[in-house]
């Protein structure tokens, strides 16, 4: 790709407007220009009848999108430019506010790794296609950051308490456990991806063409890695607190459980239990509500210790070894995690125009 390459496509076929992430060198990292761009798009094909549907595809064939550009935001973070970080947070949650209440099908061709940021362009559209390679996670616990895009309103959504062991956890869902978690909504082979897209241009409903294509089922129990586990994670997963849930899974002591405990503990404590309480409060949240929550959460957590010292652990000196601070659940107070969703003194995120009301 050459520098002046768009970051991001757009084009029309047929019936469609085409959405391509190109940063593949990047993994299709969400960056604020994408944003600002697939915002501008979005909008006039809103207004546009020609356009019946909108279809998202991301370049390179190794990930959907990974993310947000979490070493630029670090970087702005660790100069002192948080107005420009929180600027890029802002305009992220109203893309994805946008892209929950469009009125027209909003199809993500999803084949590879997704998360953060990429969850939030495709994840909140009416029609969400896993290919053969859908990896999904939302692991921002890992760098001392918190699930967001939206994460507040899907993660609580999930059957039972896997919105609870995604968040805490950070594992990857495959295409069979992203369906079963709801996060996905259709199933189709990875080779089918091109012709599906074509077929999309055309004027056929969305619904039928996505039927036509759509891998069987049948053998999806077989390929879930958390099918086995689904009732021990309810049961396990289920604490008010992470320390009950450390507890509740040491208590258990199976192969699954050890695992998923040993992965907790490796995680910012201070970032597991806004997750744990973002899942908990949630639940009984309005859409807009949930981002503009998160909206408040970033804005603390823009000026702590953790994220940047997760960056810097993961990305930057990629020594694996950050140092939380604090460094253990027990020293989190209750009050610290309930200032990071108290009201923000400067004002609030507010939800694009044409969807609040």
């Amino acid at each position: 790709m050459t520098p002046a390459e768009p970051e991001i496509l757009f084009a029309r076929k047929g019936a469609a407007g085409l959405v391509t992430l190109n940063r593949p060198q990047a993994l299709n990292a969400v960056t604020l220009g994408m944003v600002r761009a697939l915002t501008a798009q979005l909008e006039k094909w809103r207004n546009d009848l020609s356009v019946t549907r909108v279809v998202v595809t991301a370049a390179g064939g190794k990930a959907f999108s990974a993310g947000g550009d979490i070493r630029a935001l670090y970087d702005a973070g660790t100069s002192g430019r948080h107005a420009e970080m929180l600027a890029f947070y802002g305009e992220e949650y109203v893309l994805n506010t946008i892209i929950k209440h469009y009125p027209k099908p909003y199809v993500s061709l999803i084949d590879g790794i997704c998360m953060g940021g990429g969850v939030g362009v495709s994840a909140h559209g009416s029609h969400r296609v896993a290919g053969d390679r859908y990896l999904f996670a939302m692991p921002e616990v890992g760098i001392g950051f918190f699930p967001d895009v939206g994460a507040t309103w899907f993660l609580p959504r999930m059957p039972g308490e896997l919105g609870a062991y995604c968040a805490l956890t950070g594992e990857r869902f495959g295409a069979a456990d992203g369906i079963a978690a709801g996060i996905a909504t259709h199933r189709v082979a990875s080779p089918r991806f091109t012709d599906l897209v074509e077929a999309l241009c055309g004027t056929a409903p969305v619904d039928a063409m996505l039927a036509a294509f759509a891998a069987p089922t049948k053998d999806a129990a077989s390929e879930s890695k958390l099918a086995p586990h689904r009732s021990t994670i309810d049961r396990l997963f289920a604490g008010g607190r992470v320390e009950d849930i450390l507890a509740a899974l040491d208590a258990d002591g199976g192969e699954f459980a050890q695992k998923a405990a040993a992965t907790i503990r490796a995680k910012s404590p201070v970032a597991l239990k806004i997750a744990l309480a973002q899942v908990r409060k949630g639940k009984d949240l309005a859409f807009e509500a949930c981002m503009a929550t998160e909206f408040r959460i970033v804005s603390r957590v823009i000026h702590g210790h953790d994220f940047y010292e997760g960056v810097r652990a993961v990305i930057v000196d990629k020594d694996n070894a950050p140092k939380w601070q604090p460094a253990a659940l027990a020293e989190v107070s209750d009050a610290e995690v309930a200032r990071h969703f108290a009201p923000l003194p400067d004002g609030e995120w507010q939800p694009p125009e044409l969807v609040r009301g």
